[in-house]
C-alpha cells in the first residue's frame, strides 16, 4: 500500500453528559482539570486509546491491522514475532549488526501493527525492535467552558460474601461532569507516513475511528459521550502549504444559547463555523462530521 502523499491537521469536537471523560489517577479518578481555568482535560493517550480500542473491533485480526499496544500485551513477545518472522536470533537489548536487517525488523513491525505505523513506537526492550516516529500526533483536548466536576454517591446493593449479608450496604462515589464540549487538535505528517508506511486506507481508517469510537467504548463511568465534529484540513504540498496553527484559527466555536456566565447543557448550546473564505492557497478543508 502507498503512503500518504499529503499532509492533515484536524480539528476534532467531542462532547461528554454526566460522565466522565479522563479520570486523573493521582486525583482519586476525578476528571482531569486544568488548575488555571478550570476547563476539562483529556489526554491525547486517552484518545489514541480509544482508537486502538476502535481499530481493533473493525479489523478484528486482520493481517496488518494487529494492535502492539493493548491491554495485557508483553511487548517483549510482540518484538519476538517479527524476530520469528524472519528468522533472526535476538541479542538482548541489541538490534541485529547489519543496518538491513535491523530495518527489516522495524519494517515489520509498522507493516503488521496498525498503531505502530500511525503514532509510533519505543520498541528498545530487552528484545529490540528499534524505534519508530509516527506520522500522527495529537494534542490534549480541552474543553470549551470550565466544567464543574459532581461527586455522587452511589450504594451497592449486594455483598461479596455471605457473612457480610447482614450488615449495611456498601457506599461508594463516582465523580462526573454534568456536561462538557472538548476540542482536541491532530497533526498528520505525509514525510513520516513514509518511513512507517501508513496509506490512505489507514488514514480512512483513523476518519471512521475518530467518527465512531465513543459509540464502541460506552461504560457507567463515561456516560454519554459522542463525536460532535471532525474538521480535516488538507494541504497540497506533502510538506505543508500553511503553519497549522493558522488553520486552527478558522475554526470558531462559540455559545449561541445562554450567557457565557451560565453553563452549556448541551451541544445546541454551540456554533462551529470554519472561515474557510480565509484558508491559504494550497490548502483545502473537509467535514468529516
Amino acid at each position: 500500500m502507498t503512503a500518504i502523499a499529503n499532509r492533515y491537521e484536524f480539528v476534532y469536537l467531542f462532547d461528554v453528559t454526566n460522565g466522565n471523560p479522563n479520570g486523573d489517577p493521582d486525583a482519586g479518578n476525578l476528571p482531569r482539570l486544568d488548575p488555571e481555568t478550570n476547563q476539562g482535560l483529556v489526554t491525547d493517550v486517552c484518545l489514541k486509546r480509544k482508537i486502538r480500542n476502535y481499530v481493533s473491533l473493525e479489523k478484528e485480526g486482520e493481517p496488518g491491522h494487529g494492535i502492539y499496544m493493548q491491554e495485557k500485551s508483553v511487548l517483549n513477545n510482540q518484538h519476538k514475532l517479527a524476530y520469528e518472522a524472519l528468522d533472526i536470533e535476538p541479542v538482548s537489548k541489541k538490534l541485529p549488526k547489519e543496518e538491513a536487517k535491523a530495518r527489516e525488523l522495524t519494517a515489520w513491525m509498522c507493516k503488521n501493527f496498525f498503531d505502530v505505523r500511525a503514532f509510533g513506537a519505543v520498541m528498545t526492550t530487552e528484545i529490540n525492535a528499534g524505534q519508530v516516529r509516527g506520522p500522527i500526533q495529537m494534542a490534549f483536548a480541552s474543553s470549551i467552558d470550565p466544567v464543574v466536576p459532581m461527586e455522587v454517591s452511589i450504594t451497592r446493593m449486594a455483598v461479596t460474601n455471605e457473612r457480610d449479608l447482614e450488615k449495611e450496604r456498601t457506599m461508594g462515589r463516582k465523580h462526573i461532569v454534568p456536561y462538557g464540549l472538548y476540542r482536541a487538535h491532530g497533526y498528520i505528517s505525509a514525510k513520516l507516513a513514509e518511513r512507517t508506511g501508513f496509506s490512505e486506507e489507514d488514514l480512512e481508517l483513523l476518519w471512521r475511528a475518530l467518527t465512531n469510537m465513543f459509540e464502541h467504548d460506552r461504560s457507567a463511568a463515561r456516560g454519554e459521550m459522542a463525536a460532535r465534529k471532525l474538521i480535516v484540513f488538507k494541504h497540497e504540498h506533502p510538506m505543508g502549504n500553511a503553519p497549522a496553527h493558522k488553520l486552527f484559527e478558522t475554526v470558531k466555536v462559540e455559545r449561541v444559547e445562554g450567557s457565557d456566565d451560565t453553563p452549556a447543557r448541551g451541544f445546541q448550546d454551540y456554533r462551529v463555523t470554519v472561515d474557510a473564505e480565509s484558508l491559504p492557497q494550497g490548502v483545502s478543508v473537509e467535514e468529516k462530521l
